[in-house]
């Protein structure tokens, strides 16, 4: 029996789609719908937080604000936040499922944290309407966790602390401390933080790093730990306790923190 009673897990880029990239793509393909272009960095910086603040993030950034202002003659607003989101939203619930492959390693530390006694939740900056595309194609996979908490489920989302509070009460677990939020970005990070939940990033395999497996594969072990600290920077800043590469490490850093 672990001293920990459950570990809350993010899904794209830290249970699925290895490298999160149905959500940014998503995002390019919206803005410019409204003739706004982005780089994959613009569309990628805001990561974790739900999709609605997502979009109005990247209405601020200095930049697409210009563009925004040249093509519209005024400042984007909460309603022009709307229109966007209204858009990605069919468009990210269309790709999600097919980017939904289980990452590496999630199947066996779900089995391993269960065989310590802890109860498996989640979180995500997703609204139930995609997560409802989502959870199928994982469930095939043999991934159920015992929960979901949507970024639609709540008054408010991350970085806020309501979906791990939400995750408690359907788990039956508390205090906060027993309780490991899992995640690969900073909104992801910062909810668990400010729970007052121990939080774990993921540095490899989410959304800081964005490679696919087999473009890390092709990597040299220097390249790649010139990602991982980057990723690494990134996570701790937003304030996680620790930092493994990805779901397939946490039992080992459940064992070393038992110890």
């Amino acid at each position: 029996m672990t001293k920990f009673k459950a570990a809350i897990f993010d899904w794209a880029g830290t249970t699925v789609d290895f490298g999160s990239f149905a959500p940014m793509g998503a995002f390019i393909k919206a803005m410019a719908e409204f003739g706004i272009e982005i780089t994959v960095e613009e569309a990628r910086a805001p990561m974790g937080a739900a999709k609605w603040d997502h979009i109005h993030a990247l209405l601020q950034v200095p930049l697409i604000t210009r563009q925004w202002l040249e093509k519209y003659g005024k400042a984007p607003n909460d309603a022009d936040v709307d229109a966007i989101f209204k858009v990605f939203v069919p468009m990210n619930e269309t790709v999600a499922a097919d980017y939904a492959n289980l990452i590496p390693g999630t199947i066996e530390t779900i089995a391993d944290l269960r065989g310590r006694g802890m109860k498996v939740g989640s979180t995500t900056g997703y609204t139930r309407s995609i997560m409802q595309r989502v959870l199928p194609v994982a469930a095939a996979q043999g991934y159920r966790p015992d929960n979901l908490v949507c970024s639609d489920d709540l008054a408010e989302g991350r970085p806020g602390p309501l979906g791990i509070y939400k995750c408690m009460v359907d788990l039956a677990v508390y205090p906060p401390a027993a309780i490991l939020k899992v995640d690969d970005t900073a909104p992801g990070i910062a909810e668990g933080v400010s729970a007052g939940s121990v939080t774990v990033g993921l540095a490899l395999s989410g959304n800081a790093v964005g490679k696919t497996l087999e473009e890390l594969a092709a990597m040299s072990e220097p390249e790649i730990a010139v990602l991982r600290d980057h990723a690494t920077r990134l996570l701790k800043d937003a304030g996680a306790d620790h930092v493994i590469d990805s779901i397939r490490d946490l039992p080992r850093l459940v064992t070393q923190l038992e110890a």
